[in-house]
């Protein structure tokens, strides 16, 4: 690098896809978008700890309330932390993840699957202790 000026200046390939056509942000903004996202995010993670945690909240709701605080935590690290937006050059950011969200859905079920099966012909734990006699 020859350290002119012309060299140490973004051009136009130097940013990510999605941010093309995106007003020019300056440092300080980036950072406080980070920031913002960093407070949500902890926010929903307090949150999260004070519902497994209180008595004030219907028993057999709690997993109900974690299952959507924990979507809410997934969209607040797309939306700051991944930057996956609406734009015409994020198909490729969202098709991925979209990929690896059915494979981590296809991983899990499968393991209940495996699991319940599992659980099913099994022999009962009073049986097989008389058999050991």
């Amino acid at each position: 690098m020859s350290g002119r000026r012309e060299d140490l200046e973004p051009n136009g390939s130097d940013v990510a896809p999605g941010v093309i056509d995106a007003p020019e942000e300056t440092v300080r903004e980036k950072i406080g978008g980070y920031l913002l996202g960093l407070v949500f995010a902890t926010l929903l993670t307090i949150a999260s700890f004070y519902v497994a945690g209180t008595n004030l909240i219907w028993a057999p709701s709690i997993p109900i309330a974690l299952a959507v605080l924990a979507i809410a935590q997934i969209g607040i690290h797309l939306a700051f932390f991944l930057h996956i937006t609406t734009a015409p050059d994020n198909t490729n950011n969202i098709l991925a993840l979209a990929f690896g969200i059915l494979i981590v859905v296809l991983v899990v079920a499968g393991s209940l699957w495996i699991m319940d099966h599992l659980n099913q012909n099994m022999v009962p734990m009073d049986q097989m202790m008389q058999m050991q006699r």
